[in-house]
């Protein structure tokens, strides 16, 4: 044999033999991913398996949860508030101090301390009148006719609505009429009656009928009307134009150290109100 073919014979043999060598190596990779593959996708069947028996375990917890909520909303729903008890502590000629009992939305038992008048009638829905007098006059603007006197629980004069208890058998629209001559000697028509309203709860259960009067000022008995005070009211009247009634309030407010019954600037903010250009708001400000 010669040189030349010996040596085409050991390049055919090493040839073959590094085909072999590649392929089984080729196919030992092929069968190494195919485990690792086959292991992820074991792991993640796992996991998936996993998830959902959380997620379904927690939404069964989820569920369990609202319906507690909602057994619990429903529970204090059906629980009504109601005072259960009243005690009184001390009582005067005028008012009394009671210790009030009551049950509150979640059903617990609570006391609260309680101002009431004793001198509400029997069978009445409120205490007194509140009168908000419109003078109207030829020639003059509207005023509104309010009173000042002076308050010892507050320590000073107070700016007010005439105002009073009604009498019994006494409709609120008479105490009305009644109160405003009194107090300030104007003789007038009542236009309206609200419905009973609180004066401060917090405190005491004292109601009242807040009652609007029209005065004829041109009438006879309206140019120089005279006040009738009952024992122990002294009384000032003071006419204020409608139109400014909150400007001309703090004016006096300022001068003469005055405080302003609640129920007065409630009133005069909401004439303003009524005919102020709508609030803006703050994003549609340029």
């Amino acid at each position: 044999i010669c040189v030349s073919s010996l040596i085409l014979v050991y390049f055919l043999f090493r040839d073959c033999v590094g085909s072999i060598s590649h392929g089984r190596a080729i196919s030992g990779c092929f069968r190494i991913r195919g485990r690792i593959v086959a292991r992820a996708h074991s792991k993640e069947r796992e996991g998936v398996a996993a998830r959902l028996g959380r997620d379904s375990s927690y939404s069964v917890s989820t569920s369990e949860h609202k319906t507690e909520e909602m057994e619990k909303e429903a529970a204090i729903d059906a629980i009504t508030e109601a005072v259960v008890k009243e005690e009184v502590i001390a009582e005067g000629k005028w008012v009394k101090l009671q210790k009030t009992t009551y049950v509150d939305p979640t059903g617990k038992t609570r006391t609260w301390e309680t101002v009431k008048r004793t001198t509400r009638n029997e069978g009445s829905s409120a205490d007194g009148v509140a009168v908000i007098p419109v003078l109207q006059r030829t020639l003059h603007y509207e005023c509104i006719v309010l009173v000042k006197q002076f308050r010892p629980p507050m320590g000073c004069h107070c700016l007010e609505f005439p105002a009073g208890l009604i009498d019994k058998n006494e409709t609120p629209e008479t105490a009305a009429l009644r109160e405003l001559e009194e107090e300030t000697g104007y003789k007038g028509e009542v236009a309206e009656c609200s419905p009973v309203a609180c004066l401060d709860p917090g405190l005491s259960n004292c109601t009242t009928y807040i009652v609007t009067v029209h005065i004829n000022g041109d009438d006879s008995v309206n140019v120089r009307p005279k006040p009738k005070p009952g024992d122990g009211e002294f009384v000032e009247v003071i006419l204020l134009p409608r139109n400014e009634l909150r400007k001309r309030i703090e004016a006096l407010v300022a001068k003469e150290q005055v405080v302003v019954d609640a129920r007065v600037y409630s009133y005069a903010l909401a004439l303003e109100h009524a005919v102020a250009k709508p609030f803006e708001l703050p994003f549609l400000k340029g």
